[in-house]
């Protein structure tokens, strides 16, 4: 019994929980969240979304010709009133705890909703010609502008055409997936759908992202991937998928070398060099001999640069750097990988590599 069936037969609509199936696939739409994006099923036409492989020979890169990854400065207001508040620098776990609040919270905005309301305060408050509180508005109108458009128009942060591309043409057949620094987890949801049928484990040492980032996001989002009995393009969705979710430190984490596929996004960018080699070894420790790691950073750019000017009490609360995909390149290669593929996307780097 598939699995539209066995929700009719339970009394549940599949339209109630799964709203969109193959007939949707070629659609975009806006909903008040985030992006449904099921456009672009096949692999030709992703490749205009990954711009890759720029170096060809890794072996050839130095640090002097690419430079040092721009490091982000400004430190959310939340970490500077904590830190002056019990005077000493905000721990590192710490840290991470109020990003994740900060972040979701974001995350689950009605944003249309919120922008039609700041706007009716704005008008408001010019025609009482109340400064403060028009600054005020202004400041929130500006945030929700930028989330919007980061989000919802651009679909930048989940970026699954972006991801896709990233991801295809592993050669794995339902894969043990391994997480690390999960959050909500989409990158693992993604890779779930394309190469169906095996098992992700998810791993975060903030209960929070397990509870609520993870455990709220919505059960209605649609993945785009693969049916594994004909391999044409199929609609997932997260309660098809056999995930596990570990709360626990990576450093504790009781796996052998037995994952076909070890991922982090946004991870190695959060360490300063000094400890970067371990963190490159996590994504060796657990993978099985032939086995996949895949990471993501942010790119430097100006875009991203202004973000995090603009987003800085949202976003950061944790060391930060924004790299170009050669410097993040050059740490993956110097720590005993070898780049399958590389290259970046709408606001991320992405590189595809095997231990050497």
């Amino acid at each position: 019994m598939g699995w539209q069936a066995e929700r009719m037969a339970s009394g549940e609509s599949a339209s109630d929980t799964h709203p969109y199936s193959r007939a949707h696939i070629g659609l975009t739409e806006l909903m008040p969240r985030y992006r449904v994006e099921l456009r672009n099923p096949d692999a030709t036409s992703l490749d205009r979304f990954f711009d890759a492989n720029q170096v060809s020979d890794w072996s050839q890169v130095r640090w002097k010709d690419v430079g040092k990854p721009y490091r982000v400065e400004d430190r959310a207001r939340g970490r500077q009133e904590w830190e002056a508040k019990h005077q000493e620098d905000m721990p590192v776990q710490t840290s991470w705890e109020y990003f994740n609040r900060s972040f979701h919270e974001w995350f689950v905005k009605d944003v249309p909703r919120e922008l039609g309301e700041v706007k009716h305060d704005l008008k408001a408050h010019l025609a009482r010609f109340r400064w403060s509180e028009v600054k005020a508005a202004l400041g929130r109108y500006i945030h929700l502008s930028l989330w919007n458009y980061v989000q919802r128009v651009e679909d930048g942060i989940w970026d699954p055409r972006g991801k896709r591309a990233l991801f295809q043409g592993l050669d794995v057949h339902k894969p043990r997936i391994l997480f690390l620094g999960a959050a909500e987890g989409y990158e693992a949801m993604q890779l779930s759908a394309m190469y169906p049928g095996g098992e992700a484990v998810l791993v975060d040492y903030d209960a929070f992202c397990a509870t609520d980032r993870f455990g709220h996001f919505p059960e209605t989002y649609p993945f785009l991937g693969t049916d594994p009995a004909t391999g044409q393009p199929e609609v997932w969705y997260k309660k098809q998928m056999n995930l596990h979710y570990m709360v626990d430190d990576i450093r504790n984490l009781p796996f052998g070398k037995e994952f076909d596929i070890v991922i982090s996004v946004g991870l190695l960018e959060h360490f300063p060099d000094s400890y970067k080699p371990e963190v490159m070894e996590w994504h060796r420790q657990f993978l099985k001999p032939g086995g996949y790691t895949i990471l993501t950073t942010p790119r430097d750019q100006w875009k991203s640069r202004l973000y995090y000017k603009i987003m800085a009490d949202v976003m950061n609360y944790t060391y930060r750097e924004l790299m170009n995909i050669r410097q993040m390149g050059l740490y993956v290669y110097e720590n005993g990988f070898d780049i399958v593929r590389h290259g970046f996307i709408k606001v991320h780097n992405g590189i595809v590599a095997k231990p050497r």
